[in-house]
C-alpha cells in the first residue's frame, strides 16, 4: 500500500505531462490551421512563373502574379449536377464551396473545401526539393483535386479547370497563340505571345511575354480539354457538364479578347467514401532565361537539349514519387524548425520557402554548369544583387551549399575580370534578366553611390560560412586574388566607413555606421579563417590580428551606455546588430558573448506590436534582420520575443501581397518590397545547430 501511494503521484504527474504535451501539440496545430498568410504561393518557380491567392478564401478573387497582375485560374466542381466555384470569383452566379481549411506547408498548399455533400482538397505542389536539383530547376506545379463523400452517400462528380493566357504577356493586350496536341499519355494545352521577343527588356514591374505555358494532364476517360473563350467553356461546364466540342480557331488575338482559356473537364463518375483524385500539370519553357554577359542562357533543365515535351512527361512520371518525397521533407523540415523556434517561427519560415525560391532563375552556363540569378523583385529589379544575395544565403547554406555558389560564381567572375576595376566588390550584373555588367549607382563608371564596405564584407562572409558549410576552402582558391583585394580594403576602410550607402539603402547614406562596421571586422575576420583553412599561416595570422585589433576599437567606440550606437558619433541611439550573427555562426569570437547579450536586452525594450525597429530613426522593420538579431539570443524565449511578432504581422498585415520584408511595426502595413528571395533568411536559425545545419547541407552532398 505504501508503494502503491508513493508512485500513484508520479504516475499522475506523467499523466499531466503526456496530456500537456499533446495539448501542445493540438494547440501548434491549431494555430497553423488558423494561420492567414497575406498571400499564399500556389505556383513558385522564378521570377516570372510565380502566382499567388490574395485573399482570405480562393474563391474572392482571381489568382495574381506576385507583381499583382491577374494570373487567372478557375476551377469549379459539378455534384449531382449542382455546379459550385472552388476557385476564382466567377462565374458570379455559380455559388462557392465553403473554403473550411488552408494548409501551408514549404512545398504544398491546400484548400479544403465542402459542399453537395463532398469534401475537396484542392493541392498545389511545388516539388522545390534542395537537394535534388534536377527536380528543382523544372518548372512544374501539380495541381491536384481530391473528393470524398462526406454523408455516406455517393455522389456523381465532375471538375473543371482553366487558365488564361494572361499568363504568357506582360498587358492583356498583347496578342497570343495557342494550340493542343498529345505527347505519349500527356494531353496538352499551350499558349504563346505572337511576337516571341526573347529577352528583349528588363526591368521589375514586368512579365513575361516569350516562351510556353503547357497545361498538361494524362488521358483517361473522363478527361476534356479545348481552348476557347472563357465564358463559353465556364458556361458549357455550368449548364450541361460538358465542354465545348471545338477550340476556337481566332488567332493571334489579344489576351484580353474575349479572354482565351485552356480549360480541362474530368468526369469522375460516383464518389463516395472511398477518395477519388484528378491531377494536372503547369509549366512554363522559357526556351532562353537569362543573358549573361551579351551570351543568352538556357533554363538548367533545357542545359542537355530538352525540349517541353521532355519536361512534362519526366515531371509526369514522377508525380507519385514526389508527393511522397515532398511530404517526407515538409515534415522533417518543419520539425526541425519547430524545435529550434517554436510553432510561429516554423509557419514563417514554411510561407517563406517558396517564395524564396521564386525569386531566383537557375540556368547552364556554356559548358551546362549550374548558375543561379536572382531579381530585386519590388525594388530596382536588379539581377545578382550581393546585398540580397546576403541575406537568403542562410537559405542555400542550409540546404545546398553549391546553389549559393550557383549565385555567386558569375558575379565573382566579373569581379574578376578586366571590367570590373575597383577594389571592392559590386553591387549586381544588371537589370533582371539581363545580367550585362552592373547598373547600380554609378554602374562601371565610377564609385557615385556604390557600397563598398558592405558588397565586400558580404562576400567574404558568404565564402567563409560556404568553407564551413562544405568543411574545406576549395571554392575561395578559385577567387582568392579578388577576395584578398576586398579583405585589403575592408582593413583600411571598414573600421569606420566613410558616408556610404548599406544594404538598407532605403534608409539613405550614413557614416560612421557601426552594423555596417561590424561587417567589414567580421568579413576580415572570415577572409582569415578561410587563410586559415588554406594553409596560408601567414596571412591567416596578419588578418586575424587586424580583426582582432578592430573588434577591440568596435567596442569602445559604439559603446552608449547598457547598448550599442547606431553610429559611433552619434549617443542615445541604437539600431539592430544583425551582422554580429556570424560572429556567432561562424565560430570567430571576435566579440565577447557579452555584446549581443546586452543588446538583446535593449531590443526587448523596444518592441512594437509587429516588431522590433531596424533602428531608432524610424518604426520601420527588415523582417530577415529582426531573424538574424534573433539568433544572437542566448535562450528560446528571447529568440521567441523578437520573432513571434513577424508572425502576428504575417498573419495580421493588410498588405495582401506576397510577403513584404520591410513593413512598419506600429500597424503591420507594409513600406514597400514584396516577394523578395531575402525572406529565405528566416531559416539562419537552424545553421546555428551545426548537427542540423550538417544534416540536411549533406543531403545535397550525397
Amino acid at each position: 500500500m505504501h508503494n502503491s501511494q508513493s508512485i500513484l503521484p508520479k504516475i499522475f504527474g506523467a499523466a499531466f505531462a503526456i496530456g500537456t504535451l499533446f495539448m501542445s501539440i493540438e494547440t501548434q496545430a491549431q494555430k497553423s490551421a488558423a494561420f492567414r498568410p497575406p498571400a499564399v504561393p500556389l505556383v513558385t518557380h522564378d521570377p516570372y512563373f510565380s502566382v499567388y491567392s490574395t485573399s482570405n478564401t480562393l474563391t474572392e478573387d482571381w489568382s495574381k502574379h506576385w507583381t499583382g497582375a491577374v494570373n487567372a485560374m478557375t476551377s469549379m466542381a459539378r455534384v449531382d449536377g449542382k455546379p459550385f466555384r472552388i476557385m476564382a470569383p466567377m462565374p458570379r452566379d455559380v455559388p462557392a464551396m465553403k473554403q473550411t481549411d488552408l494548409q501551408l506547408t514549404p512545398t504544398r498548399t491546400t484548400y479544403v473545401m465542402e459542399g453537395g455533400g463532398v469534401r475537396i482538397k484542392l493541392t498545389f505542389l511545388s516539388p522545390l526539393l534542395p537537394d535534388d536539383v534536377e527536380v528543382l530547376a523544372r518548372p512544374v506545379t501539380y495541381v491536384t483535386w481530391e473528393v470524398v463523400s462526406l454523408d455516406d452517400k455517393k455522389h456523381n462528380v465532375s471538375l473543371y479547370f482553366d487558365t488564361t493566357a494572361e499568363w504568357v504577356v506582360d498587358k492583356p493586350s498583347q496578342q497570343v497563340t495557342w494550340g493542343r496536341y498529345k505527347a505519349g499519355n500527356l494531353s496538352l494545352s499551350r499558349f504563346g505571345s505572337q511576337q516571341q521577343p526573347v529577352l528583349n527588356r528588363a526591368g521589375d514591374d514586368l512579365r513575361i511575354e516569350w516562351g510556353y505555358l503547357y497545361i498538361a494532364a494524362p488521358i483517361d476517360s473522363g478527361l476534356s480539354a479545348v481552348i476557347c473563350e472563357d465564358s463559353k467553356a465556364r458556361g458549357g461546364f455550368v449548364s450541361t457538364g460538358k465542354l465545348p466540342d471545338e477550340d476556337d480557331l481566332r488567332a493571334p488575338r489579344p489576351a484580353s479578347d474575349r479572354w482565351p482559356v485552356a480549360a480541362q473537364s474530368y468526369e469522375l463518375g460516383e464518389v463516395g467514401a472511398t477518395p477519388v483524385s484528378r491531377h494536372l500539370l503547369l509549366a512554363y519553357d522559357e526556351v532562353y532565361s537569362i543573358e549573361l554577359l551579351n551570351q543568352r542562357l538556357r533554363p538548367y533543365w533545357r542545359r542537355n537539349g530538352a525540349e517541353a515535351t521532355d519536361l512534362l512527361k519526366d515531371a509526369e512520371r514522377d508525380y507519385e514519387s514526389l508527393k511522397v518525397r515532398c511530404k517526407k521533407f515538409d515534415d522533417e523540415i518543419m520539425g526541425d524548425l519547430t524545435k529550434a523556434g517554436g510553432a510561429q517561427y516554423a509557419q514563417l519560415a514554411a510561407l517563406s520557402y517558396r517564395q524564396c525560391h521564386a525569386a531566383h532563375t537557375l540556368a547552364a552556363d556554356w559548358q551546362g554548369n549550374l548558375l543561379s540569378f536572382s531579381k530585386e523583385n519590388f525594388s530596382n529589379g536588379c539581377i545578382s544583387t550581393i546585398d540580397v544575395i546576403y541575406p537568403c544565403s542562410p537559405f542555400f547554406l542550409l540546404f545546398n551549399p553549391a546553389l549559393l555558389k550557383a549565385h555567386l560564381t558569375p558575379v565573382l567572375d566579373y569581379s574578376s575580370s578586366k571590367r570590373w576595376r575597383f577594389p571592392f566588390a559590386p553591387h549586381d550584373l544588371g537589370t533582371y534578366p539581363l545580367a550585362n555588367g552592373q547598373v547600380y549607382g554609378g554602374g562601371e563608371r565610377d564609385e557615385t553611390d556604390q557600397m563598398p564596405v558592405e558588397e565586400s564584407g558580404n562576400f567574404l562572409i558568404m565564402m567563409a560560412a560556404l568553407a564551413k558549410a562544405e568543411g574545406n576552402a576549395d571554392y575561395s582558391k578559385r577567387y582568392w586574388p579578388v577576395l584578398t583585394k576586398w579583405a585589403e580594403y575592408l582593413k583600411e576602410k571598414g573600421l569606420d566607413p566613410e558616408n556610404q550607402l548599406c544594404t538598407d539603402d532605403f534608409a539613405g547614406h550614413l557614416a560612421h555606421n557601426t552594423n555596417l562596421s561590424l561587417k567589414a571586422i567580421i568579413g576580415i575576420g572570415s577572409y582569415a579563417m578561410l587563410a586559415e583553412m588554406m594553409g596560408h599561416d601567414a596571412e591567416a595570422k596578419t588578418f586575424r590580428l587586424a580583426a582582432q585589433e578592430m573588434a577591440k576599437k568596435w567596442q569602445t567606440m559604439a559603446k552608449d551606455g547598457d547598448h550599442y550606437r547606431l553610429t559611433f558619433d552619434k549617443p542615445d541611439t541604437w539600431s539592430q546588430k544583425y551582422n554580429l550573427v556570424w560572429d556567432k555562426l561562424l565560430g570567430l569570437n571576435l566579440f565577447p558573448a557579452e555584446i549581443a547579450k546586452s543588446e538583446i536586452a535593449y531590443y526587448k525594450t523596444k518592441l512594437n506590436p509587429f516588431g522590433l525597429p531596424l533602428d531608432n530613426r524610424s518604426a520601420y522593420t527588415k523582417l530577415d534582420w529582426v531573424v538574424w538579431t534573433a539568433t544572437m539570443a542566448e535562450n528560446r524565449k528571447d529568440f521567441e520575443a523578437l520573432v513571434n511578432p513577424l508572425y502576428r504581422y504575417a498573419n495580421e498585415t493588410p498588405s495582401r501581397v506576397p510577403l513584404s520584408d520591410w513593413y512598419w511595426t506600429t500597424d503591420a502595413k507594409m513600406v514597400g518590397f514584396q516577394a523578395r528571395s531575402v525572406v529565405g533568411g528566416v531559416f539562419i536559425k537552424l545553421l546555428e545547430d551545426k548537427a542540423i545545419w550538417k544534416k540536411w547541407s549533406s543531403k545535397a552532398a550525397k
